[in-house]
């Protein structure tokens, strides 16, 4: 079981938030890839492909020929497009098959097209792949496959053609979109950008978006975004949230995850978990105050029934130090935060994946 619990720390800006209208966008091609060694497709398409190929090229293939292709094979090309690419920058491309060929290795691209959801064509895509799985096959019928060989990537593979416009440049604010929203988050970055520009320069207007004041000329528009985005904040605390993942075992506990008072049975393991309220008095005539000391003690105990029990109000630090001098297993500790979820005594967020 791990355990995340940081203290306070500052972040910028430019960490935690993102100027909205200012993002990536994906653009896809299909093409097709030769020189492959015996490992291409027989997909109709391919040929239909290949034909409308060599028919440009002004090479007429009779109808009915077969062409019992084997090294070349069909394949869908993306790529992300960069905010703010220009005509001429290059930027790296995957390439998957999209037929039955077994693998890309040794494959070129043939000259590609690489479109965006308006159908307008932004990049050009040509190269040599780079495939990182490779498989083997005996004549026995007997194969082995590490990775994936029927993918692979081409860096620097695609030439932008074309500049996707933004916002950026318009009106007379930027808004500023946190990565994971929150409130007092957004509430911090309002008051620190008004506390460095005046009164009403930034609005939070959800516990996403912050709205900042902005000059209109493009090029003080970025000397002032990236005065702001080195900004430094402190962050919110995330709500307690405790994540399964049912496939490995992890399991990772947020901070301020608390348990109220509850007892689970489960095997023959028992771990008992509880807090008392001390009254820590000062001496005569001394200048102090009375206050309540909370006072947790933990108990360890291998019995042939096994009691999980918690509360009042066990802290994270508690339940981790118990389970690990048990050596409870990770099955073990899911069944406990599972079934004290149901129970209504676990105060967090528990997410299965």
């Amino acid at each position: 079981m791990m355990c995340l619990a940081s203290g306070a720390m500052a972040d910028r800006i430019k960490d935690i938030a993102s100027v909205a209208g200012v993002r990536s966008n994906q653009i896809v091609g299909y093409g097709l890839v030769v020189g492959l060694d015996g490992t291409g497709d027989k997909a109709p398409f391919t040929d239909q492909t290949f034909r409308n190929m060599m028919n440009r090229f002004g090479i007429s293939i009779p109808t009915g020929t077969n062409l019992s292709l084997k090294n070349v094979a069909a394949v869908s090309v993306h790529a992300e497009l960069p905010p703010f690419a220009k005509p001429g920058q290059e930027i790296d491309i995957t390439v998957s098959s999209i037929g039955n060929a077994k693998s890309l290795r040794g494959g070129s691209l043939l000259l590609t097209s690489l479109k965006g959801a308006d159908g307008n064509i932004y990049a050009m895509a040509q190269g040599n792949l780079v495939v990182g799985g490779f498989g083997a096959a005996g004549s026995d019928g007997s194969s082995i496959t590490v990775n994936v060989p029927s993918v692979g990537r081409i860096p620097n593979g695609a030439s932008v053609e074309r500049t996707v416009p933004n916002a950026f440049s318009h009106g007379d604010s930027l808004t500023l979109n946190l990565n994971s929203p929150d409130f007092t988050t957004a509430k911090r970055v309002q008051d620190r950008i008004n506390n460095l520009l005046g009164p009403q320069s930034a609005e939070a207007l959800d516990a996403t978006s912050i709205r900042v004041l902005a000059p209109r000329n493009p090029s003080q528009r970025v000397n002032f975004l990236s005065i702001l985005e080195n900004l430094e904040i402190e962050p919110g605390i995330e709500a307690a949230r405790v994540v399964i993942n049912s496939r490995t075992g992890t399991i990772v506990v947020g901070q301020n995850v608390k348990v109220l008072p509850a007892a689970v049975t489960h095997g023959n393991l028992t771990v008992t978990i509880a807090e008392d309220l001390g009254v820590s008095q000062p001496n005569p005539l001394a200048d102090g105050e009375t206050v309540v000391v909370p006072q947790s003690e933990v108990e360890i105990e291998q019995e042939p029934s096994r009691m999980f029990k918690f509360g009042p109000a066990a802290t994270l630090n508690d339940i981790v130090r118990a389970v690990n001098q048990v050596g409870a297993a990770p099955g073990d500790v899911m069944a406990v935060l599972e079934a004290l979820k149901q129970a209504g005594a676990l105060k967090a967020d528990l997410i299965v994946i």
